[in-house]
């Protein structure tokens, strides 16, 4: 049987109803591979009842990747190629038409009747041109209304006297209104963020991305892949995606899920190096000091300044007789240990072994014949216990870190050389905490005190890390990040135009240096799918000052009307127009963000609460009564909206330290609509917008 023929599914001649018939057997396919799962009897296949909940979890999980969701199409193209494809790169079926979806559905017989979007006859659909069409005749994308097919649309790429087009329904999808979290692109990924979502496991991917190029959809989609090429190894290493913040995480979570990808975690910077709870905060002076690469070298000589030389011999006593092993010997054990530089607590377990066998040795020489068990016993010994913890002590990350940001002398000591005396000054607390556990501790403390905890017992290694919005993190915590994949890859996604940090990326060469992961290729998409031209120009304006050579954004959405510009009249309430440009904005269908600097969200919600008008914080789910949502400046990146209502531009640049993080800051608020942009002033625009 050739895999999804068309043909063999209905006896009529209209396409649209033979593509709808071919829609309602794979969907009922689908349903008969989840019954058979449901249907597994494993009572009579597991030992004990440990097993047993392992499998049924997984049986849990394959039942939740096979669910057949209404409104998301089950396929959204069909390839028909020239010439028979063989099994082997069509998920166990041959023939020349296949049907591209989200997942693979196969029928009683095995045969498929969907091949997933990852498979390798796939990706024609994505690449294939008239210039190179890779032995395909006919591309045929498919229109969903509601989750029911109510369209195709045809492209003979084999025939020279058809003139390539743009795709009208594939323009539909991409401008389709974003309500609720963010969806998946399979039907809509173009080339050459295929080429970045099938790059190998092997390798680290660093995609640069102006806003509304795809760059988190591709890293979330290359994640995909990768799975689907690589399962059983990283079902043993593991996956993570790691965001900015939970808002994004919330708003990017049901990505993967919908391509049938359920065990990927996501987590924030700050969920990996949760040590210790924080409950303080840095001034920006200290947190660049914190966030210093510098500080790594600070904490390893802290770390092995706990190590002390022998000043005395160790006697063993065993039985009747008694061991001495002198100092001096005890030395070069320890100078060995510590010139390898391995993990500080590895090289403590190594010690008692280490003098252990000087003990044998000595044993042999007298005409003993001790075995391994006698080495342990020896390691065990007290005397040997006794001299390890005096020679190389336990350290605790967290005090370590304390008494580095209490003890000037002791942080002098070890910063000499690395910090000067002002940066030293910034680092120490102006009131000391008596323990740990009362410490307020920041966010960059706690990155420290994960560096400290990598120098004292190796970080778990994932297999695949997707790093997203990288060009905010400093370089200690790059290298947080990078000690969760040191023997994996990562896909690193970023906009450096979008930094808004005080320690923000200035390349992406000196960042992916800090990960750990300096062979990385460095891709850049230029081509915008989300923002409409007029905004993304508009905001563009922004870029000669905030990312000198930096290529801007070209939309391939001409939207004419899309951006709007008003200053309140002399009188205007500012917050009453910035109310009246939602409502009008509420007019539309999709989802509508309100962004303002942080310091004006209360004005804000007092007037809508005001006005009647409902609206949501960042990470809500919108609901057709509550469509808006009141957005902080800061909160704004990663997130995108139908229409935006930017309150006061000026106020989100004045909101930040400097002009130049305010103007980052503002790039971000400018390029999160997706249909419509309205700026509403009070004051006068800044410089660059106002030209």
């Amino acid at each position: 049987m050739t895999a999804a023929s068309p043909a063999s599914h209905a006896s009529h001649d209209d396409p649209l109803a033979r593509e709808r018939d071919h829609l309602t057997a794979s969907r009922t396919a689908l349903r008969a591979m989840r019954a058979d799962v449901e249907a597994l009897d494993i009572g009579d296949v597991t030992a004990n009842w440990v097993n047993a909940a392992v499998l049924q979890s997984q049986i849990d999980d394959r039942i939740k990747a096979l669910a057949d969701l209404a409104h998301t199409p089950l396929f959204f193209g069909r390839l028909d190629f020239l010439h028979e494809v063989g099994a082997e790169e069509a998920e166990g079926g041959e023939g020349s038409s296949f049907y591209i979806g989200r997942r693979h559905v196969h029928d009683a017989d095995g045969d498929p009747m969907v091949i997933d979007w990852r498979a390798p006859v796939s990706q024609p659909f994505y690449r294939a041109s008239k210039k190179d069409p890779m032995d395909v005749g006919l591309r045929r994308r498919f229109g969903y209304t509601g989750g029911e097919l109510t369209a195709y649309e045809d492209e003979h790429l084999s025939d020279p006297a058809e003139a390539a087009q743009v795709s009208a329904l594939l323009q539909q999808e991409i401008e389709r209104p974003r309500v609720g979290p963010m969806r998946d692109i399979v039907a809509t990924i173009q080339p050459e963020q295929d080429e970045i979502v099938r790059s190998g496991l092997g390798g680290t991917v660093c995609v640069q991305g102006g806003p509304g190029t795809g760059k988190t959809a591709v890293g979330l989609h290359r994640v995909a892949y990768l799975l689907y090429a690589h399962r059983e190894r990283l079902a043993r290493t593991g996956t993570l995606v790691i965001g900015p913040n939970a808002s994004f995480l919330h708003y990017i979570e049901q990505v993967l899920p919908a391509l049938g990808e359920l065990e990927v975690k996501q987590a924030t910077v700050a969920d990996l190096v949760a040590h210790v709870e924080v409950r303080g905060g840095d001034d920006p002076g200290a947190a660049l000091v914190k966030g210093d690469a510098r500080m790594a070298e600070v904490l390893r000589r802290a770390v092995r300044s706990h190590v002390s030389m022998p000043a005395e011999a160790l006697m063993v006593v065993r039985g009747s007789r008694r061991w001495r092993v002198p100092a001096y010997e005890l030395e070069e054990i320890v100078r060995e240990l510590l010139d390898r530089d391995i993990r500080y607590g590895a090289a403590r377990d190594a010690l008692p072994q280490r003098i252990a066998h000087t003990v044998l040795v000595q044993m042999e020489q007298a005409g003993e014949a001790p075995d391994d068990r006698v080495q342990n016993a020896v390691a065990r010994n007290a005397a040997v216990k006794a001299a390890v913890k005096a020679i190389w002590p336990p350290v605790d990350p967290a005090k370590l870190v304390l008494r580095l940001l209490s003890d000037a002398e002791f942080l002098a000591e070890h910063a000499d050389g690395l910090l000067d005396a002002d940066e030293q000054k910034a680092l120490l607390w102006a009131k000391p905490a008596r323990s740990v556990k009362s410490a307020k501790w920041s966010a960059a403390d706690a990155v420290l005190i994960d560096e400290a905890h990598d120098l004292v017992e190796r970080t778990h290694s994932l297999g695949h890390v997707v790093l997203d919005e990288a060009q905010d993190l400093s370089p200690m915590q790059y290298r947080a990040v990078g000690r969760r994949c040191t023997t994996g890859s990562a896909t690193v996604l970023g906009d450096l135009a979008q930094g808004t940090t005080p320690w923000a990326t200035r390349s992406w060469a000196e960042a992916l240096a800090h990960l750990g992961k300096g062979e990385a290729v460095v891709e850049e998409l230029t081509a915008g799918f989300r923002v409409p031209r007029e905004v993304i120009a508009y905001a563009s304006r922004l870029l000669p000052d905030i990312a000198p050579g930096l290529a801007p954004v070209e939309s391939v959405r001409e939207s004419p009307g899309s951006l709007a510009v008003r200053r309140v009249a002399e009188g205007e309430e500012l917050a009453g127009a910035v109310v009246a440009a939602c409502v009008e904005s509420l007019a539309h269908e999709g989802s509508i963000g309100l962004i303002a600097a942080d310091a004006r969200i209360p004005v804000l919600a007092e007037a809508l609460d005001a006005a009647g008008v409902p609206y949501l914080d960042p990470g809500t789910e919108t609901t057709p009564e509550a469509r808006l949502t009141l957005v902080p400046a800061s909160l704004a990146k990663g997130l995108e909206y139908d229409y935006v209502v930017l309150d006061e531009p000026s106020a989100v640049v004045d909101g930040e330290p400097d002009e130049r993080t305010g103007l980052r800051r503002l790039y971000v608020a400018l390029t999160r609509a997706v249909s419509g942009l309205v700026v509403v002033h009070g004051t006068e625009l800044p410089g660059q917008l106002a030209s």
